[in-house]
């Protein structure tokens, strides 16, 4: 490991990892390390259920739970816009050849009743959805309609609203939109998750709900994909890129000490080994000292034996 490289990326989040593709690919001599023997970071796949127990220091799994090997538990779930700019950047990396996705079925809402409803996919589950009544479906429509004509290049297509100025709930009260409908637009397509965009201009708005009905056709049933085994295949996908460029992996090795000199990063400590380079990329758990907290997400992991009612 005593040698010099140009670049050291420390943890293997997708972050880090894009970051080591694109470097690689570029040219770069590239060393990753990670204190952890998996790949993903703090949005890891964890696989088998044993580790991911241990991780939370719970006993191991029983035999309820079936083979552990068939579970892959993501630490941070999330779901990919078909349409999205990740899908975009995996496609033009040529990322993909590694990967294999999955479309989503179908996604569920829960209204402030606390009834859960199908989001429509199509016109004929539009038109049999609960999510609101006949003639709201066709105000609905039509604000679906300005929407996908919607182009920011082009004022004509504006229909008296600056989308720079017009707020969101203004948008709402021309369609005569009501609140079940405007709560079911900022949540479930625009994926909103409090009320606050509808107080600013509407253009942030707009365009993500014109991402989630363009990714809706794009294949289908739902606007979503997820790579079949995980998300924590993003970051193996473009390690594997890094890889095939030059780039050099290290798991399970721990980073004692970023090195600086007159205040510039001349290398990396693990040990009584140390790695020179001209630059260093890490996550923020590297550099605890040169970075300040300013909030945190309280997350729960739910292993279930049954679907969610009204969900099938």
């Amino acid at each position: 490991m005593d040698e010099e490289y140009d670049c050291v990326v420390l943890g293997t989040g997708l972050t880090e990892c894009i970051l080591s593709g694109m470097l690689s690919v570029s040219g770069k001599k590239v060393l990753h390390m990670d204190r952890n023997k998996y790949y993903g970071g703090e949005s890891a796949s964890i696989t088998p259920l044993e580790d991911l127990f241990s991780k939370f220091s719970n006993p191991k799994p029983d035999e309820s739970y079936g083979r552990t090997r068939d579970w892959n538990v993501d630490l941070i779930p999330k779901f990919l816009m078909a349409e999205g700019q990740l899908v975009k950047l995996l496609i033009h990396t040529g990322v993909t050849r590694y990967l294999e996705f999955k479309s989503i079925e179908g996604s569920y809402v829960m209204g402030k009743s606390g009834k859960i409803s199908k989001v429509p996919a199509d016109e004929k589950e539009a038109l049999t959805s609960d999510l609101m009544g006949l003639f709201e479906k066709r105000r609905f429509k039509n604000f679906l309609v300005y929407v996908q004509e919607f182009d920011e290049a082009n004022p004509a297509s504006w229909k008296d609203i600056d989308p720079h100025k017009t707020t969101m709930d203004e948008v709402y009260k021309k369609y005569s939109l009501d609140e079940n409908t405007s709560d079911f637009v900022g949540h479930a397509l625009a994926l909103y998750r409090n009320d606050d965009y509808k107080s600013a201009p509407c253009l942030e708005a707009i365009k993500r709900i014109k991402l989630y009905s363009n990714s809706l056709a794009k294949y289908g049933k739902s606007p979503y994909l997820y790579p079949l085994y995980g998300l924590g295949e993003l970051p193996q996908g473009f390690a594997r890129l890094s890889a095939i460029y030059g780039g050099t992996y290290m798991l399970d090795k721990p980073v004692d000490e970023i090195v600086l000199e007159g205040g510039k990063v001349v290398g990396v400590r693990s040990g009584s080994e140390t790695v020179k380079c001209k630059q260093v990329y890490c996550d923020p758990t590297y550099a605890a000292d040169k970075v300040r907290k300013v909030g945190q997400v309280v997350r729960c992991i739910c292993l279930m034996d049954h679907p969610i009612p009204n969900t099938k």
